[in-house]
C-alpha cells in the first residue's frame, strides 16, 4: 500500500498552503497547531466490526442422539460413550495407546513442510501489520546533493566597457571563458500525514485481521496433519490385516482346486466342478493385488506426512489390535464449537477484514492531509553551507481532495462492500459447514458401531458353521471340499469384520478433527 500521503488517482488539490517562515521556533509552531488539530478531529469511517450472531442449538440433530453406541464382541468392539462439553486435548491421538504412532506423529509435527510454511505466513502476516502501522508516524530522510556545473561561455560578460545613457558603464557581450562553480545542499526532510479519517487505522485493522486469519489457519494445519497420519496408521492396519485375510482365502482355494484336480484325475469329479473352482481361485487371487498397491501408497503417504522420501525407512507398520478404542468421547455444545473450530475463526477474521476495507475505501474518497518540512544548508563550499546566509527551511501544509477520477474511488467502495456481504455468508457457510461435519461424524459413531456389531454376529456365526465343518470332517459326515467351503465362508464374513472395526477408529479420529483438534490447548513444540 503507498502512504496515505500522496492523492488518490485523479486526484485535484483544491488548496495548498505554504507556511514558509523567517522564524524557526513561528514555522515550527504553526505545523504543531495543524496537526493537533488535525488529530483532535480524527475519527475512522466506516463500519465498526461486530461480531455476526450466530444460532446455535444445544445439539445436532433434531432429536437428541444417544448417549453412546452399541458394543460388541471382539478388539475394538467396545462401547463408547459420549461426554457433552468435556475439553479436547490437543494430542488426542495418545488416547489410542500407540507407541508407534506417537512417535509418527511426533516426527510428522517436527519435519512436515506444510508447518514450517504455516508459521512464516503468519509471521509475514505479523510484519506487513507492523509495517502499516509504520505510517502513523512522520518519515523523516536525510539528504545531500552535491553538483558542479559549467555554464556556457556564451552567456558570461566580457570586460570590455561601454557607456549606458545615463553615463554609468556597462559590459558589453563579447567572448568570455566559460564559467565552473560548485554547489553543496544538505538537508533534513519530514512529512507526516495525519490519519485524520482513519484510513490507515482501518488498513492496519484490515491487515490484522488477516493475520489473524493466517494463525487459524495455521492451526488448522496442525489439525489436518495430524489427522491424516492418524487415518494413515489406522488405514495400513486394516489393510495389512485384509492382505492377511485374502491370503488365507486364496490358500483354501488353491487347496479345493488341488483336491478337485486330483478328483478328476480319479474320476470322482466333474470338469465343471474343476473350472469353477478354478474361477472362483483366479478371483480370490485378484483381490489381493489392489490391496497391497494401497497399502504400498499407504506407507508412501506417511513418509510423506513426516516429512520423508519414499526410499527413507520408517517404523509405520501397525496392526488393529495394538489400537485401543477410547471409550469416553467428548462432543463440544454447538455455541462452543463455533469457538473452537479454526477454519470457522479464519472465516470470521475474513469477515473482520472485509469490514475495515470498507473504512478503508470510504477514507480514500474524502480529502488527504499532508504536513511536509526541510530544514538544511546550501554554498559552494562544504564548511560554508550552515554559516551565515547558507541555512534554509521550510514548512508546507497540503490538502488534496478528488473531485472527478471517472467514478474509480466509488465503485471500489462499492465493491469492497460486496466483498463484505460475501465474507458474511461465506462466514455463515462455515459455521453450517462446521455443524454438519460434527453431526454427519456423530452419525457415523453410532451407525458404524452398528455395523460392526452386525458384522461380528455374522463372523461368529460363520465361525461356528466352520468349527462344526472341521468336527464333521474328522468325524467322517462331510468330505474335505465341504470343509473347505466353511473355512472360505469364514474368511469371506471376516474382511467385513475387518473394515468395519476400521471405520470406527476412523470415525473416532475425524470427531476429535471436527470438534476442533484441541488447537487450543496446543503448547510449542
Amino acid at each position: 500500500m503507498k502512504p496515505a500521503s500522496k492523492p488518490a488517482p485523479g486526484a485535484v488539490r483544491t488548496s495548498r498552503f505554504d507556511f514558509a517562515r523567517r522564524g524557526r521556533d513561528f514555522g515550527l509552531a504553526r505545523s504543531a497547531a495543524l496537526s493537533a488539530v488535525l488529530l483532535a478531529s480524527a475519527c475512522a469511517v466506516g463500519p465498526d466490526y461486530q461480531r455476526p450472531a450466530v444460532a446455535a442449538g444445544e445439539g445436532y440433530a433434531p432429536v437428541p442422539l444417544a448417549d453412546g453406541t452399541a458394543a460388541a464382541a471382539g478388539h475394538g468392539a467396545d462401547a463408547q460413550h459420549f461426554v457433552m462439553g468435556r475439553d479436547i486435548p490437543f494430542a488426542w491421538w495418545t488416547q489410542f495407546q500407540s507407541p508407534r504412532l506417537n512417535a509418527l506423529v511426533e516426527q510428522a509435527l517436527h519435519n512436515n513442510p506444510t508447518i514450517t510454511a504455516a508459521q512464516a505466513a503468519l509471521r509475514q502476516g505479523q510484519e506487513f501489520v507492523s509495517a502499516q502501522r509504520g505510517f502513523f508516524y512522520p518519515t523523516v530522510g536525510a539528504d545531500f546533493n552535491a553538483t558542479r556545473q559549467k555554464v556556457s561561455g556564451n552567456t558570461a560578460n566580457s570586460t570590455e566597457p561601454g557607456v549606458q545613457g545615463n553615463g554609468t558603464d556597462i559590459v558589453q557581450p563579447g567572448p568570455a571563458q566559460p564559467l565552473f562553480y560548485n554547489f553543496y545542499a544538505a538537508q533534513l526532510e519530514l512529512s507526516y500525514t495525519p490519519d485524520v479519517f482513519g484510513g490507515n487505522r482501518r488498513q492496519v485493522e484490515s491487515l490484522q485481521a488477516q493475520a489473524d486469519m493466517l494463525r487459524y489457519q495455521m492451526e488448522a494445519t496442525y489439525i489436518t496433519l495430524v489427522s491424516n497420519v492418524v487415518a494413515a496408521a489406522i488405514q495400513e492396519a486394516s489393510l495389512e490385516a485384509q492382505i492377511a485375510a485374502t491370503q488365507v482365502y486364496i490358500d483354501e482355494n488353491a487347496k479345493a482346486a488341488d483336491i478337485l484336480h486330483a478328483q478328476f484325475k480319479l474320476g470322482y469329479a466333474m470338469g465343471i466342478d474343476v473350472a469353477t473352482q478354478e474361477s472362483a481361485l483366479a478371483q480370490a487371487r485378484e483381490l489381493l493385488p489392489p490391496l497391497r498397491k494401497q497399502l504400498d501408497q499407504t506407507h508412501d503417504l506417511i513418509r510423506a506426512l513426516c516429512g520423508v522420501t519414499p526410499d527413507e525407512a520408517l517404523d509405520d507398520s501397525f496392526d488393529l489390535a495394538s489400537l485401543h478404542l477410547p471409550e469416553d468421547l467428548p462432543v463440544s455444545l454447538p455455541a462452543k464449537l463455533i469457538e473452537q473450530r479454526p477454519d470457522v475463526r479464519a472465516a470470521e477474521e475474513q469477515l473482520h477484514s472485509a469490514s475495515a476495507l470498507v473504512g478503508v475505501a470510504v477514507a480514500n474518497r474524502l480529502p488527504q492531509f499532508t504536513i511536509s518540512g526541510a530544514i538544511g544548508g546550501g554554498a559552494s563550499q562544504v564548511r560554508q553551507m550552515f554559516s551565515p546566509g547558507g541555512p534554509f527551511w521550510n514548512i508546507i501544509g497540503d490538502v488534496a481532495e478528488p473531485i472527478f477520477d471517472g467514478g474509480t474511488l466509488l465503485h471500489r467502495q462499492r465493491a469492497a462492500e460486496q466483498g463484505l456481504i460475501q465474507a458474511r455468508e461465506q462466514y455463515r457457510s462455515a459455521v453450517i459447514t462446521a455443524f454438519q461435519n460434527v453431526a454427519d461424524t456423530l452419525h457415523a459413531v453410532q451407525s458404524d458401531a452398528d455395523a460392526l456389531a452386525a458384522a461380528a454376529e455374522a463372523e461368529r456365526a460363520a465361525k461356528v458353521v466352520k468349527t462344526l465343518t472341521e468336527k464333521q470332517h474328522a468325524l467322517g459326515y462331510v468330505d474335505f471340499l465341504t470343509q473347505l467351503a466353511a473355512e472360505e465362508n469364514y474368511q469371506q464374513a471376516l474382511i467385513p469384520l475387518l473394515a468395519a472395526r476400521t471405520n470406527r477408529y476412523g470415525d473416532t479420529a475425524s470427531l476429535f478433527q471436527a470438534l476442533g483438534g484441541g488447537w487450543w490447548n496446543r503448547k510449542d513444540l
